[in-house]
């Protein structure tokens, strides 16, 4: 409101002392005219006189007849009052003066001002005071050739009021004035208004403080004005706002990303980056405090600055985006570094940990060299042993047996291996498709152990199992099986004779129960335990693919226990042997 008002105060002030000097200028300027009008009138007069007077010498021959006192019968007829006449020759001499009879003894006029001033202009005039009479006298001199005619008037209040402009005027003008002054007070409060306005509101966008956008403007080109502005601020900020949220939905998508993403502008300045970014550079360089304004002088990023160098010179078409990407493995992690410039030459840059899918590849390349390297030992030796037997048709039939039984051990051989790798694979790329049931275990324990049963007791090896009945689990019926088919196996081959294999509950909690698995047999190696669980590893001593073993089993194990959301570890038994300590989901 002080505001509002100030501003009006000054625009007032401004436009009143424009428009008081504008008023004072024409009242100069008409006051000026106007009295310049009335002498002009004034002069009309005295001239007419002199003109009467002069055609009267001229017709009386008064001039030439030297009777100077003929003018009185001509000035007496003039109606102004206190009317003085003169003529003067030009030397100055008085030849007639209608005020003073004894005129030719009056001093010489030639250096009166009124008379000079005739003698060199149309008439000469001038307000002074008479040295003959003593009277102040409005004077009007003319040349006529042989002489000056002078016509003057006492300059009394009659011709001082006649002489002065008149004052009507200026108690119009000054009415008219007071009226613009009132009308320009309520012109400049409404312009003050409009203008006070769009400053609260300037001031108040420029601070962030609030301002009511609802609020009308005065009903003037100005408040139009202001109204319009408010109402392009307000479109302005409702797109802001939509921007706003589009960039906060922006910001959350690129952290809800696994990959890293950052966006830099074309003089490699970093616009927008998220927080995977920061930590996959973080990895890459090695340093924890390395920021993206050093992106470029990491030396796994040159591949980066040297494609966006390159590219800076090259004209880039919107059908064809130039885009590049590679692999960088550091400390054991695989990352893929993509680049993508876009039209404007600002460009982006991905970073995505692949280690997960690099292993993968890594994993499944190895296991299909490994593969193929199992399968061609039973392949082969059961094509050796056929090749025999065509070869040597007449082979005693106790020889043909053991070829044949030495063959049919080796499909078997295969058979398994193929049976384990198939349920490897499916337990690793299709492990939610296993139905899951509620499962007592000491059955399936009990089953198992009476496949094992024959050979374990030809090697007299004794299985104790220590699990309640009332041990029921969630989970797959098959891979459970798997579990404990593949552990069972592995003692009763590799822990060798007269050895104790022992399976016992010894913890539960709320969510799993946990088992243990042990025997007192030969044991592992403690540089080989770490790797147990690798695919196709074998530990030499006593474990050699001559005893008949996939290699799979301990894999199987693991990934079936996984895949139930368990944990299985290893260890050497106090006391000599191997210990698996398990869990299963209650």
């Amino acid at each position: 409101m002080i505001t509002r008002k100030k501003f009006r105060n000054n625009l007032f002030i401004y436009y009143s002392a424009i428009f008081i000097l504008f008023t004072l200028l024409i009242l100069s300027y008409l006051y000026n005219r106007e009295k310049q009008f009335r002498i002009a009138t004034l002069n009309d007069e005295m001239d007419n006189i002199t003109k009467i007077l002069d055609n009267y010498i001229k017709a009386d021959s008064v001039y030439e007849k030297g009777a100077w006192n003929l003018p009185d019968k001509i000035v007496t007829l003039f109606p102004q009052e206190n009317l003085r006449v003169t003529i003067i020759s030009p030397a100055g001499d008085v030849f007639y003066d209608s005020s003073f009879r004894d005129w030719k003894n009056m001093e010489n006029h030639k250096n009166r001002p009124e008379v000079e001033e005739s003698l060199y202009s149309d008439f000469g005039t001038a307000i002074r005071k008479s040295d003959t009479t003593g009277e102040e006298y409005y004077y009007y001199s003319r040349y006529y050739s042989r002489y000056y005619i002078r016509a003057a008037v006492v300059y009394d209040i009659r011709i001082i009021n006649f002489l002065a402009a008149e004052k009507i005027f200026i108690l119009f003008i000054t009415v008219a004035f007071f009226a613009i002054w009132f009308i320009l007070l309520a012109v400049t409060n409404r312009f003050g208004k409009s203008v006070a306005r769009l400053k609260d509101f300037a001031v108040s966008v420029a601070n962030n403080e609030p301002f009511d956008l609802n609020s009308k403007f005065p009903r003037n080109e100005l408040g139009i004005i202001g109204e319009e502005i408010i109402e392009i601020y307000n479109r302005m900020l409702r797109t802001q706002n939509e921007l706003s949220n589009e960039k906060e939905k922006l910001f959350s998508h690129l952290n809800a990303l696994n990959e890293g993403v950052a966006f830099f502008s074309r003089e490699k300045n970093r616009l927008l980056t998220n927080n995977h970014f920061i930590q996959y550079m973080n990895m890459i360089s090695g340093e924890l405090t390395i920021s993206t304004s050093n992106f470029f002088r990491i030396k796994e990023f040159l591949p980066v600055f040297e494609f966006i160098e390159k590219q800076a010179v090259n004209e880039i078409r919107s059908s064809d985006l130039p885009k590049m990407e590679y692999q960088v493995c550091k400390s054991g992690r695989f990352f893929k570094v993509q680049c993508v410039i876009f039209h404007d030459y600002s460009f982006e840059v991905i970073l995505s940990d692949i280690t997960v899918s690099e292993r993968g590849r890594i994993i499944k390349q190895e296991m299909t060299s490994n593969i193929a390297h199992e399968l061609k030992t039973p392949v082969s030796s059961v094509k050796g042993y056929l090749e025999t037997l065509l070869k040597n048709p007449e082979m005693e039939a106790s020889k043909q047996k053991y070829f044949l039984e030495k063959a049919l051990a080796q499909s078997d051989r295969l058979s398994g291996l193929i049976n384990d790798i198939v349920v490897i694979n499916k337990i690793e790329e299709s492990g939610n498709s296993f139905v899951r049931e509620q499962l007592r275990i000491s059955e399936i324990i009990n089953e198992v152990k009476e496949n094992f049963k024959s050979a374990a007791e030809s090697r007299e090896i004794k299985i104790e199992v220590n699990v309640p009945d009332n041990v029921m689990i969630n989970g797959s019926r098959s891979l459970i099986t798997s579990v404990f088919q593949n552990l069972l196996e592995n003692s009763v081959e590799y822990s060798g004779d007269n050895t104790t294999i022992v399976i016992s509950m010894y913890s539960q909690d709320e969510k799993f129960y946990h088992f243990s698995f042990s025997d007192n047999g030969v044991g592992i190696p403690e540089e080989h335990m770490a790797r147990v669980f690798e695919r196709f590893y074998r530990i030499d001593s006593g474990r050699s693919r001559k005893s008949g073993g996939t290699g799979l089993g301990l894999a199987i194990v693991k990934n079936a226990i996984l895949l139930h959301k368990g944990d299985i570890q290893v260890r050497t038994r106090s006391g000599g042997g191997i210990e698996f300590l398990f869990s299963l989901p209650r």
